[in-house]
């Protein structure tokens, strides 16, 4: 899942001359409970507080609840995200309140998101790493825009965001997304959903995403990630390029290494 190539990214692939260097080395309803963090500001419950008044007194249509205008948890999560501006905080929260409920997140379910997850683009890792972090595993090789309505992928990548976030331990706030690069071609590439997912993250999903793994990424993607990262902000500086062999010694123990990255799956 990546963006669409246009010519001139297919000609730009040609002034890359050191590949070496790109490398750094029964349905169920999604109504997951998201943990959140402890307070770090000695004003934070006060300023929690102070959201929740203005969002009841402001923005009355918002629904309440579970991540709703009255979620304290929810709350305070955008009020780090934001610095603990107010009413950063705020316009971003409302934003994200109104998307969850016109994307009719808490509808989501196994089944709602079959025909997208049958295709084994992407799913949550039954296992932690070695960090504590729940881990969603992708891969864009899998993924051909058009095959479905990109509806479709939106509904599987939010639900499966919603599974990873709902297995946080205590103690851990962030997620791990792996992106297995290997077979990725240009047939890949999906503006689209790029743009969706980067909003998702910045919009709705803020600071849930720890790091980011790009495993043995093919040359055509030099470009790609070129042009990408201006788009993706200050997400680019939790993008890792590494090989497969790091994922395995690094990121997992013996026991919970997934099954594609074993060395006796290894393409």
């Amino acid at each position: 899942m990546s963006i669409r190539l246009s010519s001139t990214l297919f000609a730009a692939s040609i002034s890359f001359k050191n590949p070496k260097s790109f490398y750094s080395d029964r349905s169920r309803s999604c109504r997951f409970s998201v943990r959140s963090c402890v307070s770090d500001s000695p004003n934070a419950n006060k300023l929690v507080l102070e959201v929740k008044e203005r969002l009841a007194k402001d923005c009355t249509t918002l629904p309440i609840g579970k991540n709703g205008r009255d979620d304290e948890e929810m709350i305070l999560w955008f009020l780090k995200d934001r610095r603990f501006s107010v009413d950063e905080a705020i316009g971003k929260l409302t934003k994200a309140i109104k998307w969850r409920h016109e994307f009719k997140v808490n509808e989501l379910s196994e089944d709602s998101v079959k025909a997208a997850a049958e295709t084994g683009k992407a799913y949550v890792h039954g296992f932690l790493d070695v960090k504590g972090r729940p881990v969603v595993i992708v891969a864009p090789a899998k993924h051909i825009p058009g095959l479905l309505d990109p509806i479709e992928d939106e509904k599987l990548c939010v639900f499966l965001l919603e599974k990873a976030l709902s297995k946080l331990p205590a103690g851990q706030h962030k997620i791990l997304g792996i992106f297995d690069l290997r077979g990725f071609g240009s047939q890949n590439a999906d503006l689209k959903f790029l743009t969706f997912l980067f909003d998702v993250f910045y919009y709705y999903y803020p600071s849930r995403l720890d790091e980011v793994l790009f495993v043995d990424a093919p040359f055509i993607f030099q470009p790609i990630w070129q042009f990408t990262k201006p788009v993706v902000k200050s997400y680019a500086s939790l993008v890792k390029f590494c090989s497969v062999e790091t994922v395995r010694k690094e990121y997992f123990t013996e026991e919970t290494i997934p099954s594609n990255f074993r060395s006796d799956k290894v393409q």
